[in-house]
C-alpha cells in the first residue's frame, strides 16, 4: 500500500510565509487581471511591452529569460501581439538566428494607457496592507530583481 503524504494543516499553511507571498502574488495578479481586461491584455503581456520599450531591439531569448518565460510560451505570446499590431519583429542584423521587437506607435501608446491601471492596483494594494508596509514590502522584496 502506498504510504500517503502528510498534509499540511491549514494552520501550519497560514504561518508559512511561502503561503502567505503566495497568496499575495495571487491577490496582486488578480486584480491587476481584472483591471487589464478592459484592454484586452493579460499581466504577461503588459510585461513584455514594458521591457521591449525598456530595451528596443532586444530579442526575445533576452526577454523569456529576463521574464522567467518559456520560450515557445513567448513565442505564442509575441504573436499575439504583433497580430495586435503592439509590437514589430524583425530579423536581427547582427545574429539571424533571433528576432528582435520593437513597440509599434500602437503599442507604446497602449502601454501609456495601462500604466494608470496598474497605478490603481498598486494603490489598492498599499491600501490594504497600509503604505508604509508597502513601502517596506517593495524595499524587501526588492533583492529578488537581481535574480531573474
Amino acid at each position: 500500500m502506498p504510504v500517503r503524504p502528510k498534509l499540511l494543516a491549514s494552520d501550519d499553511l497560514s504561518r508559512s510565509l511561502g503561503y502567505r507571498i503566495r497568496r499575495a502574488q495571487l491577490w496582486v495578479f488578480k486584480d491587476v487581471s481584472r483591471r487589464l481586461a478592459a484592454f484586452d491584455i493579460s499581466a504577461a503581456q503588459f510585461s513584455v511591452l514594458s521591457v521591449i520599450e525598456a530595451n528596443p531591439g532586444v530579442n526575445q531569448l533576452a526577454i523569456a529569460q529576463s521574464l522567467s518565460i518559456e520560450r515557445a510560451g513567448l513565442g505564442r505570446l509575441v504573436d499575439h501581439l504583433e497580430r495586435r499590431g503592439l509590437v514589430q519583429r524583425s530579423a536581427s542584423a547582427i545574429n539571424r538566428r533571433y528576432y528582435v521587437l520593437y513597440l509599434t506607435q500602437a503599442g507604446a501608446a497602449l502601454l501609456d494607457r495601462l500604466r494608470p491601471a496598474i497605478a490603481e492596483s498598486e494603490k489598492t494594494l498599499a491600501a490594504k496592507i497600509g503604505p508604509r508596509a508597502f513601502k517596506e514590502l517593495q524595499r524587501a522584496l526588492s533583492v529578488f530583481l537581481e535574480d531573474a
